[in-house]
């Protein structure tokens, strides 16, 4: 994944930031498809224009998101991570019924940020495929749909 260099000024400050987020659904449930999505992705890119971040890749997969995103100093890793699964749990289980009835919240409590270049697609895919792994994690049979 590669992203050309962005030089932004803010309050004083000259800054390239970037991070790779990535969250999954709760229990890995496969509810991220067709219209769902859809609406996903344009949540998505309207909170990152209302906070004046720049969504520089954005990937959409049944049971989880990757994002590549370029912020502002001022936004930590975990608020820009927050930021994103607060807003878009609300707004879709509130558009998208079935997701309240089949699970207890959207996305799982966890999330995975890494600062831009310190990050390869094979350490994301093993994030992926190795959370249930993780000390607490609770392994669930199947795809859980």
């Amino acid at each position: 994944m590669t992203a050309t260099r962005s030089i932004r000024r803010y309050s004083g400050a000259v800054y390239d930031l970037g991070l790779h987020v990535m969250w999954c659904s709760k229990y890995r449930r496969r509810v991220l498809g067709g219209s769902v999505a859809t609406r996903l992705h344009e949540l998505i890119e309207q909170k990152a224009a209302e906070k004046g971040w720049e969504i520089a890749t954005l990937e959409i997969a049944p049971d989880h998101v990757r994002v590549f995103v370029r912020h502002d100093p001022k936004a930590s890793a975990s608020y820009v991570a927050n930021q994103f699964k607060g807003f878009t749990s609300r707004v879709l289980r509130s558009e998208f019924p079935h997701l309240k009835s089949r699970m207890p919240t959207l996305w799982s409590s966890s999330f995975f940020v890494a600062s831009a270049g310190t990050l390869s697609a094979d350490a994301m895919e093993k994030y992926i495929d190795t959370q249930w792994e993780r000390p607490g994690s609770k392994k669930q049979g199947g795809d859980n749909s």
